[in-house]
């Protein structure tokens, strides 16, 4: 279900696409699917992305908007509303969320899962069935950073596939999203002409 994200025709230079997260995190996935020929410039925060572009430091900046689960997608959504940026595209993408730890860890003695909030809420359900109290992160990928780093066996993150591989965990469920049909729409903004 693309819109319009792939490169422009004609159009052979490589850009810069802001994207808001850490390396792994899905909007960096999203950049690397529909975008693989920019450089992908992570920020914390989805105002740092945008104002990315308005500063002329990104061409571009692929921002979530809505997910099938939990609806809009907040402070995201408000954020592309007041940026006066154009939407030049957009894309629904199939999320499915791994629950990862350090390896060596097990699902039995897990006591907490970090995640951002939207994840989270994805999760609601499952995270409730597995007794995990929950621990909000700026970021899904950020999550599984933190979770590497900090060694202990009883802390998951809720994140991508590819953010256990770039952070050395171990996923012990996948598809830990509520929903079989777990999507998000994401818009692409960019820089106005002239």
């Amino acid at each position: 279900m693309t819109s319009g994200i792939g490169r422009p025709d004609g159009d052979d230079r490589a850009g810069r696409t802001a994207f808001q997260g850490a390396p792994g995190a899905f909007s960096h996935e999203a950049c690397v699917e529909l975008r693989p020929w920019d450089e992908h410039v992570p920020f914390e925060t989805f105002a740092e992305a945008i104002q990315a572009v308005k500063s002329g430091a990104c061409d571009c900046a692929l921002i979530p908007v809505e997910n099938s689960t939990i609806g809009v997608v907040e402070p995201a959504a408000t954020l592309v509303a007041e940026a006066g940026l154009p939407v030049v595209a957009e894309v629904w993408r199939k999320i499915q969320i791994a629950l990862m730890a350090v390896p060596g860890a097990e699902v039995g003695h897990l006591r907490t899962v970090h995640s951002h909030p939207v994840a989270l809420r994805q999760c609601t359900a499952k995270i409730a069935a597995l007794g995990l109290d929950v621990v909000e992160a700026f970021d899904t990928a950020g999550a599984a950073r933190e979770v590497s780093e900090l060694g202990d066996r009883t802390r998951a993150a809720l994140a991508p596939v590819a953010a256990a591989e770039v952070y050395g965990l171990s996923i012990l469920r996948n598809d830990l999203q509520d929903s079989d049909t777990n999507s998000t729409r994401f818009v692409l903004l960019a820089r106005q002409p002239g």
